[in-house]
């Protein structure tokens, strides 16, 4: 009887457990339902607010920064680390003319002369920067004609924090023209290696002053200015589509031929040829160039304008090519002279900055080494030999060091530039770069040396009609340091 009843009871019991199940499994539903329309009601609202379109401003301006490209909302900003940097190489290139070139030049004269060199690299910072002040930088950096710029910065007026953003986006004007103006001081100073121990002081700074304003400010506009008539890689109508990354024609090749044209005017050294011109210590020389090839970092580098990529490979180029030509020269020395010399090694170091200059923030490393290599020979030719055959009296080298190196440079920036390295490159130049810019290069040095020479032969006769070139014989042997500075490099205690 149990047994018939339970029996009957087993499709009840089932149904219950059945009907159980389907109650919970609707109950878990409508609470998944019930969550479900609790999430969409709280993100609904999420969903439907405008997007912060100030936030996608300030990262875009972020990556602008990081990149070193242009800006939105904070153009007109300078940014702490570029502006950081570029002080810091500002610096870096007074530390090239002071203390290293008045050093590494003070080292390679005679003692009599020592101070005469100093003073005249003290007096190029003194000088340059006031007619920098006045009308230099706007003239060079102001836009105007494919010639020259125009008065707008006169007096640095409108020169402030913020940047100036023809040139940079990040870097304060007034940071920027400190850094040029470093550029400006060093480049005269550099022609006194030639004529060193036979110019009178007031004859040189009378000089430099004229230069300045007929060689130096119209050549830096023409190849940095915004609308340079050279400057190929920023300006779409330059009548010559050249580039010189930190100087190769406006430093080196200026100087240089100046140079050269200058101590032929002048004439020897008295006692030339007769007398033991020997450097008067070359540990002076060594601690200078050290402090050039440091400086020098500022140069090239800072010449990006920013700490970005760019700049990065500038410094690798700069080490590469400087270290392989402080190596080539001596070896040379030590192929046909016998011994290498420490002045072998400096003036290869020397060199190699002068040859890399207007290359280095387009070349690779490959390139940077060829550089380095040729830098090491045919400046080290150029100052054996040529100086020998053709007799002229460049005392400290600068012609065959600047003038030959930095003609040499950039020439063969135009053969070894590349865009992977720069893709500023690609701006304006991307039809001629790896094909024909270095005929735009030969244009550039065509203009920069019938420049530099013009302008130094009719300035030379204009100085030599007002106060003369040169002191007397009597003064000459006695030292400059005494005739134009009433002073002495050395005081010996003779008791």
């Amino acid at each position: 009887m149990m047994k018939t009843i339970a029996n009957r009871l087993k499709p009840l019991a089932c149904w219950a457990i059945a009907l159980s199940l389907l109650g919970a499994t609707a109950s878990l539903a409508d609470t998944a339902v019930a969550d479900t329309a609790k999430a969409a009601a709280v993100a609904a609202p999420a969903a439907a607010a405008p997007v912060d379109s100030s936030l996608l401003i300030r990262i875009a301006d972020l990556e602008a920064y990081i990149n070193n490209t242009g800006a939105t909302k904070l153009t007109g900003v300078p940014g702490p680390g570029h502006n950081g940097f570029m002080m810091i190489c500002a610096a870096l290139v007074l530390f090239m003319t002071l203390p290293g070139l008045a050093l590494f030049y003070g080292g390679l004269v005679r003692t009599k002369n020592v101070l005469s060199v100093i003073a005249q690299c003290f007096g190029c910072a003194g000088l340059v920067t006031i007619l920098w002040w006045a009308f230099g930088y706007s003239f060079t950096f102001a836009s105007g004609s494919p010639f020259l710029g125009g008065l707008k910065f006169a007096f640095l007026k409108g020169v402030t924090s913020a940047p100036n953003t023809d040139y940079s986006y990040w870097v304060s004007a007034n940071v920027f023209s400190m850094y040029q103006l470093m550029f400006a001081i060093i480049t005269p100073a550099l022609i006194v290696g030639a004529i060193a121990e036979r110019m009178k002081f007031s004859a040189i700074m009378l000089f430099i002053l004229g230069w300045m304003l007929i060689v130096y400010f119209p050549l830096a506009h023409m190849v940095w200015g915004i609308d340079g008539m050279m400057n190929g890689v920023w300006n779409a109508a330059a009548k010559i589509k050249a580039i010189d990354f930190a100087g190769g024609t406006v430093v080196h090749m200026s100087s240089g031929w100046s140079a050269l044209i200058l101590c032929l005017i002048l004439g020897k050294r008295a006692g030339f040829g007769q007398k033991n011109f020997a450097p008067h210590s070359l540990v002076l020389t060594a601690v200078g160039t050290g402090m050039l090839w440091v400086g020098w970092y500022g140069f090239n580098a800072g010449s990006a304008v920013a700490a970005d990529s760019v700049a990065s490979n500038a410094f690798m180029t700069t080490t590469l090519a400087t270290a392989v030509a402080a190596f080539v020269w001596p070896m040379l020395e030590w192929i046909f002279r016998g011994k290498p010399t420490v002045l072998g090694f400096c003036s290869g170091a020397v060199a190699g900055l002068v040859v890399i200059t207007p290359a280095t923030g387009f070349v690779n490393a490959t390139g940077a080494v060829i550089i380095g290599v040729l830098a090491g020979l045919v400046p080290f030719l150029a100052v054996t030999q040529l100086k020998n055959w053709f007799k002229y009296d460049d005392a400290l080298d600068t012609f065959g060091v600047h003038g030959v190196g930095g003609t040499m440079g950039a020439l063969l920036t135009g053969f070894l530039a590349t865009a992977d390295v720069n893709g500023n490159l690609n701006t304006n130049l991307k039809g001629i770069v790896g094909h024909s810019l270095w005929m735009e290069q030969v244009k550039a040095i065509g203009v920069t040396m019938a420049l530099a020479i013009v302008g130094t032969l009719v300035l030379a006769f204009i100085v030599k009609v007002i106060v003369g070139l040169r002191p007397s014989h009597d003064e000459e042997l006695q030292g400059l340091d005494f005739t134009d500075h009433g002073e002495a490099g050395y005081h010996y205690d003779e008791n």
